[in-house]
């Protein structure tokens, strides 16, 4: 292989591993209900904090309602975190390395 050809593989390598540690230590946001749970995680899905509006527990019966809306704001953060880190990551492969991550 064309050593000019490796130096810049090299330096690709060095610029996904230096992007993907950019990610990791990143904060991603995510909310359901109104912004009744929001929750907050780093780049590489390490959940680190969720708020509850104290509004949203008038009665026991909204338990029920509250677990789903913890579920669906973690969703929405997970979402937030892929679509980032395949925006950032599609820089290196084009699009073009199907598996790559």
């Amino acid at each position: 292989m064309n050593p000019g050809m490796i130096k810049k593989l090299q330096k690709m390598q060095r610029d996904m591993v230096r992007a993907q540690k950019e990610l990791e230590a990143s904060t991603f946001y995510g909310s359901a209900g109104g912004k009744m749970v929001t929750v907050e995680f780093t780049g590489d899905k390490t959940m680190k904090d969720i708020v509850i509006d104290p509004e949203a527990m008038e009665s026991p019966e909204d338990i029920e309602m509250v677990q789903d809306t913890i579920i669906a704001a973690v969703n929405d953060c997970m979402k937030k975190i892929d679509s980032e880190t395949e925006s950032t990551m599609s820089q290196f492969t084009g699009g073009g390395m199907p598996g790559l991550f």
